[in-house]
């Protein structure tokens, strides 16, 4: 008689979780998601305004 080779054993699957993910801070929450710079001086933040001024906004 032969036997076969037994299966492999399966990790488990991760369980479901129920938590509200409104629960949760996001990157959105916070300064760095919308791309707040922290550090910078005024001479940095007007060049960056006039880097990305609309063209309808001369």
């Amino acid at each position: 008689m032969s036997t076969a080779p037994e299966p492999e054993p399966r990790t488990p699957k991760p369980a479901l979780v129920f938590d509200d993910p409104l629960d949760q801070q996001s990157s959105d929450d916070t300064d760095r998601g919308w791309g707040e710079r922290t550090e910078g001086n005024s001479a940095a933040d007007l060049k960056r305004f006039l880097d990305e001024k609309p063209p309808h906004h001369l």
